[in-house]
């Protein structure tokens, strides 16, 4: 569906760790733009539902995180998880996960998201505005490889994970070396 799609140009608004700015929170906002991520780079990109959501935080970030090696051995430059949440929520997410392999990108107002057609209203969960699961395999900004988890709709009674998992993202790597 997404396949040789130009990803959105859009800028995030991320914050940023700067030990020059002293104090208790050394962090400044930072701007990045969909080609500060994407150029020039073959990477894996994820967006799930929520950041500390159950699933989100048990299988399918640690599993992209505890197999970048095998992501790097197929030609993939950086992971990407991304989420409608704010830079903060992002950057506590990333820290509590112990994350040194993936890097999160905030999609605050969810702009991307909404860009790609992923954005669905979780009202139903008191979420609002979310992303539905989706893993992206993104080749100097253009899609690769899309793997969008089946069902896509407002106020969907579950949160359905297998096609966007670490696992059908590398095993479809791994088929089309």
């Amino acid at each position: 569906m997404h396949q040789g799609v130009k990803l959105p140009d859009v800028v995030f608004h991320t914050r940023v760790r700067d030990e020059s700015i002293g104090g208790d929170n050394p962090f400044r906002w930072q701007d990045m733009t969909t080609a500060d991520y994407f150029a020039g780079k073959r990477v894996v990109l994820f967006s799930l539902p929520g950041a500390f959501t159950p699933t989100c935080s048990t299988y399918q970030l640690p599993g992209y995180e505890n197999g970048a090696a095998d992501f790097k051995a197929q030609g993939i430059d950086e992971i990407y998880c991304m989420s409608v949440n704010d830079s903060f929520v992002m950057n506590k997410w990333a820290q509590s996960q112990n994350l040194k392999n993936v890097k999160v990108i905030p999609d605050g107002a969810g702009v991307f998201t909404r860009m790609m057609g992923m954005l669905v209203d979780k009202s139903n969960i008191g979420f609002g505005p979310r992303s539905w699961r989706y893993a992206a395999v993104v080749n100097d900004g253009v899609v690769e490889a899309w793997f969008e988890e089946p069902g896509r709709e407002d106020n969907h009674g579950e949160d359905p994970y297998g096609e966007s998992s670490p696992e059908t993202v590398l095993a479809w790597l791994k088929a089309n070396a």
